[in-house]
This record gives structure tokens, C-alpha cells and sequence, in this order.
């Protein structure tokens, strides 16, 4: 039905004196004569996003669909960068969203703002069919409206769980970092599993980390190779650079 295409990797991390380091994924679905994202990262990755989109021969332009898993900046605000795109969003999400005051929090007041007066915005409710082969399932605790996508029709189905589970850890252990309620995650990751083992061979695109298909023993085995890294000047000199591999985990 779709071809399928994580654009940008997720991350399983977070930065420990700078704030959210927000590196989440995003995947583009092509085919029934559409493209769909599903979320659109944040503002620092728009240099790295475009050029995926490039190479995937994939204009802003012809973008038909944004899917948003929830309205945290890192995953929501590049709805703007698809002028012809309807969004799609949970709507228990923008009813919490649009009543949350401007603070010191992960929601970006100023594009739920807009996103609510968004001319082709679309609101879904726990359990509804919505594109082809896409269902929402409604996954609170990270945020109270956090949806979940399962996709069927495709050779294999493919579960996006967005940061309702945002890794492998939280998978396996079944406890969730930054979630507003720990219940409602924990029984949002049950869900989710419930997802992810109705069919074999089904795909767990999670939120921040890599794609994922259970093993034959029942666990999440990834898929691809992991690629993370800054460059710093720490030097005197501009041209000479400290690279640091972040995608090789020292414990």
C-alpha cells in the first residue's frame, strides 16, 4: 500500500545540561496517490530534513499529509514547512494543548496557537480509521493525548508509537521517562504491545529510537544502523574539529 521511509532517526537520549536535546523521528508513507508524514521533528532539524526529503525525490509541495503523534515541539512544529498538507492530531491532545498557559514546558505556545486555527486541521478520536490503512489508538501519559498509529495493508502491519513509547527501554521495562502520568503510560505501553503482537513480523517505529521487530524469543530486535555524532571546536583553529560518536553506547 505504502512505501515506507524513516527520513530521520530517532534518539534514545537526552542532553544533561542544555534541555531537551528533541532528536525524534520521522517516517514518510508513500502511495494511494499521497504522502504522509508522520511527525515533523523539530526546528534544528530542518537542515537535515530537507535534505532527506530531496534525496527521497519528495517536495514540501507535494506533501499531501502531516500526522502528529503529539504537540511537543520536537516532533510537531514543521507542520508549517507543508503548505498543502491537512494535519492530522488526536483531539483530546489539542483540547490539553490549547488550554496549557505559556511556560517553561515542551509545548510550543505559539504554534498550538496557529495549528488550532489551521485551515485543514483534523481532529481524530481513539480508534478511528482516518487515511488508508492508518488507525489512531489513544496512548496518554507522556501527554494526555498522545496517539498511536497502526498501519495496515502493507506486506507487514508497521506500529508508530510516537513517545507514548519513546524506546526500547521503556518498552522492555515497562516505565516511561517525562510522561505526565506513569499509570497512564504503563497501560499505554501494554496497548501498545497489545499492537505490536497481533500480527508477526509487525514493525515498532517508536519516538526516539530505531525501528524495531520482535525476535523469535518475543523481543524487540532492531533494525539499521544506528547514526549519532556532534562535531565541536574545542580547538583554537575553525578548520580542526572534535568529532563525538554518539550512536556506540559505553556503559
Amino acid at each position: 500500500m505504502y512505501r515506507l521511509d524513516v527520513l530521520i532517526q530517532g534518539y534514545p537520549g537526552k542532553s544533561l545540561c542544555h534541555g531537551g536535546l528533541g532528536w525524534s523521528t520521522i517516517a514518510l508513507l508513500r502511495g494511494e496517490g499521497r504522502s504522509i508524514l508522520i511527525d515533523v521533528g523539530a526546528f534544528a532539524v530542518r537542515p537535515e530534513f530537507g535534505r532527506q526529503l530531496q534525496a527521497a525525490g519528495c517536495a514540501p509541495e507535494s506533501v499531501t499529509d502531516v500526522v502528529l503523534t503529539h504537540a511537543h515541539w520536537d516532533h510537531a512544529v514543521n507542520y508549517t514547512l507543508f503548505p498543502n498538507a491537512a494535519i492530522w492530531i488526536g483531539r483530546v491532545e489539542m483540547d490539553w494543548a490549547r488550554q496549557v498557559p505559556a511556560g517553561f514546558n515542551p509545548l510550543p505556545e505559539l504554534y498550538v496557537r496557529d495549528l488550532a486555527q489551521h485551515p485543514r486541521l483534523h481532529l481524530l478520536e481513539d480508534g478511528e480509521g482516518f487515511l488508508p490503512g492508518l488507525a489512531a489508538h489513544l496512548c496518554p501519559g507522556h501527554t494526555p493525548g498522545c496517539l498511536v498509529y497502526r498501519l495496515t495493508g502493507g506486506e507487514v502491519p508497521v506500529v508508530f508509537s510516537g513517545d507514548a513509547a519513546k524506546n526500547r527501554a521503556e518498552l522492555l521495562s515497562m516505565a516511561t521517562d517525562m510522561t505526565m502520568d506513569a499509570g497512564a503510560s504503563r497501560a499505554s505501553l501494554e496497548r501498545i504491545w497489545g499492537l505490536w503482537r497481533q500480527v508477526p513480523g509487525t514493525l515498532l517505529i517508536p519516538g526516539h529510537d530505531l525501528t524495531m521487530r520482535l525476535d523469535a524469543a518475543g523481543r524487540p530486535d532492531y533494525l539499521g544502523e544506528r547514526r549519532a555524532g556532534i562535531a565541536a571546536w574545542f580547538s583554537e583553529d575553525l578548520s580542526v574539529t572534535q568529532e563525538i560518536d554518539l550512536a556506540t553506547p559505553r556503559f
